[in-house]
């Protein structure tokens, strides 16, 4: 999932998210090896290598950055070829894997969960949204860092089925 650190506002953070999600589409879609924008001393370059692995740098004229993302290969599929479940994101919002700073997280990599144990929740203006697991099983991957802004739809966990 994306190592993607913005320093804005959330909102800003969301949007421009978006751009660079964008941006990632057009590239893999229409068979580019790379693609850079810029916008108001904000420049973007993403590139593809041979894996067809995409990479990000964002730099801007006060902060220089360079983050990376990298789509998993087979998101259906762990490292030995057994099915997983998507947990995908249920809205926009702001990723939580611990209910405060100070707690454990929800869960964590190898634990066994239960359909409808929380596995995280999200902050959407304010509102907190627990997230719960669809299926008994064993989380596979965390596909988000806690604090992360994500999108309708995105994959938060992958889950074993027992």
């Amino acid at each position: 999932m994306p190592a993607w650190h913005l320093s804005g506002s959330k909102r800003e953070d969301a949007m421009e998210l978006e751009k660079v999600k964008s941006l990632a589409d057009i590239l893999l879609n229409k068979g580019l090896t790379a693609i850079e924008i810029e916008e108001s001393g904000l420049r973007i370059r993403l590139e593809k290598n041979a894996q067809g692995t995409v990479s990000a740098q964002k730099e801007s004229n006060a902060v220089n950055a360079a983050p990376a993302w990298v789509p998993d290969a087979d998101p259906g599929e762990s490292a030995e070829g057994i099915a997983l479940t998507e947990v995908p994101s249920p809205l926009v919002g702001v990723v939580y894997l611990a209910p405060s700073p100070e707690s454990e997280p929800y869960v964590s990599l190898g634990q066994r969960v239960e359909k409808g144990q929380v596995l995280c929740i999200i902050d959407a203006m304010k509102m907190l949204n627990e997230v719960a697991s669809p299926v008994d099983g064993v989380i596979g991957e965390i596909c988000v860092e806690n604090g992360a802004v994500v999108d309708y739809g995105a994959c938060l966990f992958r889950l074993r089925e027992e």
